[in-house]
């Protein structure tokens, strides 16, 4: 789809949304102002077309008018997003939903959030231009890869999967393992087997090699072929892209630098080719290591950190992660609140003038359960 093509629900009341999340650079030209405008503009939105948020915003008198500058933007009532694992909400009309995706795996509660052809369309377009950033997309380099994910029925709605495999368009597919096998009983299971028979043939071909998913397995795959001594140079050109954390096995869970440096002796992929992702199927702004391991926030996303017991916003320290943006008009998910812990830096070594923000760890309870938890559970025999 062009950018001429990519429309939002509603031209006329959205237009402010739409010419700001089409702007063409992921880290460069921000333009506070238009950010701003475009969010008051998305809240109005919400008010009007979803019953839940407009009676959030009366309970907590929110005043609109109030909103002039970014630092006013956390006036703006957010959503916890662990709210979507209970409620489904939207703004937009049930025959406007293009796609309906959810957070949990095999296991656990589920987020339910549905997509306008907007709201998930625009996300994609950040994600296509942070690719292109720093240099991922290869259309013209065959390319095999390993999906650190779940293998799915083909009319899955799980977020992870959907992301993973929609990450295998920017280098062309030659050959696809997943990792996480499908049981008969609608289990999975990790096939390391498979994924060391995968990259034995990779490494023989010679094609770059690109790895995505979960942490976890990763971690687990080079962990086993270093105690078999099975040592292999991919092509220097293979990514490591990772997403969805640790989370339910933060016990055995080793820093990026150890696991970054296991990856290297192990698979023979240089340091700044791993990178590691941030998002949600609440949030689904792309959130990408840059080269010295931090998450800048794009343009089209403000992070804020709240605190723990009064969710006000703090400007140091750790707190939930918070984010806005105006990218989402099917559910009233501009404004969502995090169960991870995080704290916000600025002035980046890499040169890239965006702020970032660092992960710390993960509130909540065992039955806030996420892809990643019930992909932990698989490594701990619990599946």
């Amino acid at each position: 789809m062009t950018t001429s093509e990519l429309k939002v629900p509603d031209p006329h009341r959205l237009s402010k949304v739409q010419a700001f999340c089409l702007s063409s650079s992921p880290y460069e030209g921000y333009d506070e102002h238009a950010f701003v405008e475009a969010m008051k503009e998305v809240t109005a939105w919400h008010i009007e077309k979803n019953q839940f948020y407009r009676s959030l915003c009366l309970l907590e008198r929110f005043d609109l008018d109030r909103i002039q500058t970014l630092a006013d933007l956390s006036l703006i009532p957010s959503v916890m997003a662990h709210f979507f694992k209970e409620y489904e909400e939207l703004s937009v009309k049930t025959e406007q939903v293009a796609l309906h995706l959810t957070s949990s795996g095999t296991t656990g509660q589920k987020s339910q959030v549905f997509f306008d052809e907007w709201s998930i369309k625009a996300p994609q377009r950040m994600l296509d231009l942070i690719f292109k950033y720093y240099g991922w997309v290869t259309p013209d380099q065959p390319t095999n890869y390993i999906l650190y994910t779940y293998e799915t029925e083909s009319d899955s709605k799980l977020g992870t999967a959907y992301t993973d495999n929609y990450l295998c368009q920017y280098a062309p597919v030659k050959n696809v393992e997943i990792a996480l096998k499908m049981q008969g009983d609608g289990s999975h299971s990790f096939d390391f087997s498979g994924v060391l028979r995968a990259l034995k043939s990779y490494e023989q071909e010679g094609l770059p090699v690109r790895l995505f998913g979960f942490p976890a397995f990763l971690n687990e795959t080079v962990e086993r072929m270093d105690k078999l001594g099975v040592h292999l140079k991919l092509h220097p050109d293979s990514l490591v892209f990772l997403g969805g954390g640790w989370k339910g096995k933060a016990k055995e869970a080793i820093s990026k630098e150890a696991l970054y440096q296991k990856v290297t002796k192990v698979l023979g992929i240089p340091n700044e080719r791993l990178r590691d992702g941030f998002g949600s199927v609440e949030h689904c702004i792309p959130y990408v290591e840059c080269a010295q391991h931090e998450f800048h926030q794009p343009v089209w996303s403000h992070v804020l950190i709240r605190d723990v017991q009064t969710l006000k916003p703090i400007e140091s320290g750790v707190g939930f992660l918070s984010f806005v943006s105006p990218y989402m008009t099917s559910m009233p998910a501009h404004a969502v609140t995090m169960g991870d812990l995080a704290s916000v830096h600025h002035n980046c070594p890499c040169g890239n003038p965006r702020p970032f923000f660092r992960l710390i760890g993960r509130a909540g309870t065992t039955q806030n359960k996420s892809c990643a938890i019930a992909a932990a559970e698989i490594l701990g025999g619990k599946s």
